[in-house]
């Protein structure tokens, strides 16, 4: 297990985005922290009212976008347009190439978000999009399955990635899951608190934990409105 508590993670900060990346990105280079298994990319952004990212090119990457909070609103040159909302699960697959923008339509409140990149098994397939909405299943408790490439697993949005799956929770105080047992985890504290019940660790709301071969791991939300990100990767 590798906690990495919030505050070190590599911080992009311009009038209308601040960002916190898990992962070297961009101009934040780290050869010893380029990924975690098959995720490569997660970044935790806020976008201030009326802006975000304009129009920019994207090949061969399995791309997901969870909004916390706020509206994000989709472009893309293969023609889909869609706005995202907590709890709407949004994927795209750059494939050959596509170009998209990402803006926050609302004039007042800002959006957060988490995009995650996971590496494709199957490159030059053509681009798509797709979105689903698991805000009733989220209320019942539990990890909801939100993207994945396993056949095994039903409801979620589509990757071309058989061996990676992503889980989210939605947790009051108290409320336990069983982070899974894969070769390569990566639990992520969007919001409230987190203990991780076997080793007696307290994650906050930015902190991540980095699992290798761990087995299961035990983890209880310590907080009402703990909302925790997943990613399972053979």
């Amino acid at each position: 297990m590798d906690v990495r508590p919030a505050e070190s993670r590599f911080h992009t900060q311009l009038g209308w985005l601040d960002s916190w990346h898990s992962f070297s990105f961009g101009h934040h280079a780290d050869p010893s922290n380029v990924g975690h298994g098959l995720l490569l990319v997660s970044n935790d952004d806020i976008v201030a009212p009326a802006t975000g990212f304009g129009a920019h090119p994207h090949r061969d990457m399995e791309i997901v976008t969870w909004v916390l909070d706020g509206r994000l609103e989709h472009r893309d040159s293969e023609g889909n347009v869609g706005e995202l909302y907590p709890g709407l699960a949004q994927r795209m697959s750059a494939g050959t190439g596509i170009r998209h923008s990402e803006m926050n339509p609302d004039p007042d409140v800002p959006v957060r978000l988490v995009q995650m990149w996971v590496r494709p098994d199957t490159v030059g397939v053509p681009p798509s999009y797709e979105q689903v909405d698991v805000v009733d299943r989220l209320a019942g408790g539990g990890l909801v399955a939100v993207a994945t490439g396993d056949p095994r697993v039903d409801g979620a949005i589509r990757i071309h990635q058989r061996d990676a799956t992503m889980w989210v929770a939605r947790l009051d105080a108290g409320a336990a899951v069983e982070v899974p047992a894969a070769r390569h985890v990566h639990l992520f504290v969007a919001t409230g608190s987190l203990r991780l019940t076997d080793a007696e660790v307290l994650l906050g709301a930015g902190d991540a934990a980095r699992f290798t071969d761990a087995g299961a791991i035990a983890a209880t939300a310590v907080q009402d409105g703990t909302e925790i990100i997943i990613w399972e990767t053979a």
